[in-house]
């Protein structure tokens, strides 16, 4: 027996046309670095959606499927794309612009882009990749830019605006199959190449559902979300398809990503709430420590991308800002969980809740595996690795235009769930904590040493910017790990206070031995630590190291 219900298909345009209509007043507001930001109401950014579509079909004859990808910033002209690509029924592919040229190359090349759109701003980075780039055929350029690099390149230019101009407002997007691709992105590559993973109609729409649900980010039409997440890493995590469905609006701070003017944007634009990894909120930080100002308005700040120091939590706190831990990755779309505390607590019983990595929301189910393969149980207690699956987490990476969908033994289990790396336990109501990746474990004498865990102690010293741990090799215990710390301007603490004040958290026999001041920690294309180069590093003899007895 079959239901008697509508079977509607769940398509970007559907979300696209429903902020166009029914919140058609809320705003994209893109920040320029002007006395005025450029503002851009849903209705607006609808019309432009169809203009654009219009453009690559008749235009750049863009056909179903093909890829399209982005090269820009957080702006109103990205959320464009990411409507009017899919729902046209072509996939929108967004090439993060951190990442090391020969992987960018890579990434294009393996998904096979017809067709670039560029900030103008981004054309020096470009222009080097296209004479390696044999599939693309069109780049679209927006907004201002030299784009004499460009020339002699056997490729065809457009403005985009002009590519706009006098087009129709309205299109007949086509009914599609919402397990069809719409958009992909490629992980960062921090081991192998970048693996593609590529997003549903389907489960873009019930992942922006549980954005915006109150268990996850809970916006409504009277807030405003200043996304910082670029675009290019997991969809935003959500939030552009999240708020034409509610009607949030947007801040876009385009290529202004500094400290200082993310804090003038938030004073003159009074957003209630943000999304951006640790490092964004840390160097923020610094930057009202120097130069105060109010950005209480902020009543909410979601951290995700890496684990965030309880320290951080607290310095927000006490200006007015809440922060909600999140985890996910490019996988997972990337809402994994969300660490809303249980209701009816005080803010003292609250804590514990809150420095997890969250609860599973209902599309997501979540396991632990241990080192002999069981399913361990959900006591707070069992460590073992994190395995997920749901109506918005990948079973599978692409497999290249003419090739199968990959499935390698190391990233899927044989029922199908995703293996995350992520080493944690699960409390019996559901919380994730999360210890270490997998790979960043340190294994001391047969024991497991958690350097999140150090990390998160260290960097609650008031005089350390920054602090990553790493496993290196001993002689005794096999691994020992490696503190890299980034000490504030004007600080003085040095190893043995470090040592001493991580020893009031943490087990005499965890403490490192050993220890190196650096300038900055060295960060992946998406904020994250990366401790592959920090291992390299102690092994060139690079870092200068010192030993305590």
């Amino acid at each position: 027996m079959y239901s008697t219900m509508q079977d509607v298909p769940l398509l970007v345009s559907r979300i696209l046309e429903h902020g166009r209509k029914v919140h058609a007043t809320s705003t994209v507001t893109t920040w320029t670095g002007e006395a005025e930001p450029h503002r851009r109401t849903f209705a607006e950014v609808g019309d432009r959606a169809a203009q654009l579509a219009h453009a690559l079909r008749d235009e750049l004859g863009v056909r179903p499927d093909d890829r399209v990808a982005t090269l820009m910033w957080n702006n109103a002209e990205h959320v464009e794309a990411y409507f009017a690509i899919p729902s046209m029924g072509s996939i929108l592919h967004t090439l993060n612009l951190r990442l090391p040229v020969e992987q960018l190359v890579f990434i294009v090349n393996h998904a096979a882009d017809r067709v670039v759109i560029a900030n103008g701003s981004l054309l020096p980075l470009l222009a080097p990749l296209l004479p390696h780039l044999p599939t693309v055929e069109h780049v679209v350029v927006s907004g201002p830019g030299d784009r004499s690099a460009l020339d002699g390149l056997d490729v065809r230019v457009h403005d985009y605006e002009e590519l706009l101009a006098g087009r129709a407002t309205g299109y007949a997007w086509p009914e599609l199959d919402e397990r069809q691709a719409a958009a992909m992105c490629y992980t960062s590559g921090t081991t192998g190449d970048p693996k593609g993973v590529v997003y549903s109609h389907r489960s873009i729409y019930l992942h922006s559902m549980q954005v915006n649900m109150t268990e996850s980010m809970g916006l409504t039409d009277a807030d405003t979300t200043l996304v910082v997440v670029p675009q290019f890493h997991v969809n935003a995590w959500g939030l552009p398809h999240a708020t034409f469905m509610t009607g949030i609006n947007m801040l876009m701070p385009d290529r202004f990503l500094q400290p200082g003017p993310l804090a003038e944007m938030i004073v003159a634009e009074r957003p209630t709430h943000a999304a951006a990894v640790p490092t964004i909120w840390q160097g923020l930080l610094a930057e009202l420590a120097a130069r105060p100002r109010d950005i209480s308005c902020m009543k909410n700040v979601t951290i995700g991308g890496s684990a965030c120091p309880p320290s951080l939590m607290e310095a927000y706190d006490k200006l007015g800002v809440r922060v909600c831990h999140a985890w996910g990755m490019t996988e997972t779309s990337p809402l994994g969980t969300m660490a809303h505390p249980p209701h009816g607590l005080s803010g003292e019983e609250e804590w514990p809740y809150r420095i997890t990595q969250g609860r599973f929301p209902a599309g997501v189910e979540g396991r632990l595996i241990g080192p002999g393969g069981d399913e361990l149980p959900w006591d707070g207690e069992s460590a073992g690795e994190l395995e997920v699956r749901g109506t918005w987490i990948a079973g599978a990476y692409y497999g290249g235009a003419d090739g199968e969908p990959l499935r390698p033994e190391d990233k899927f289990s044989a029922d199908g769930w995703l293996k995350t790396g992520d080493v944690g336990v699960i409390s019996a109501d559901g919380f994730l904590t999360l210890t270490d990746r997998a790979k960043d474990v340190i294994k001391s004498g047969g024991e497991w040493i958690s350097s999140v865990e150090l990390e998160n102690a260290l960097m609650a010293h008031p005089e350390v910017a920054e602090a990553a741990v790493v496993a290196v090799p001993d002689d005794k215990w096999g691994e020992r790990p490696l503190a890299t710390v980034v000490l504030k301007e004007g600080a003085t603490a040095d190893y043995a206070a470090l040592r001493e004040f991580l020893g009031l958290s943490v087990a005499k026999w965890q403490l490192p031995e050993r220890w190196a001041l650096v300038p900055a920690v060295p960060k992946t294309s998406v904020g994250k630590f990366d401790k592959k180069v920090i291992r390299r590093q102690y092994a060139d003899g690079e870092l200068e190291v010192t030993k305590l007895a």
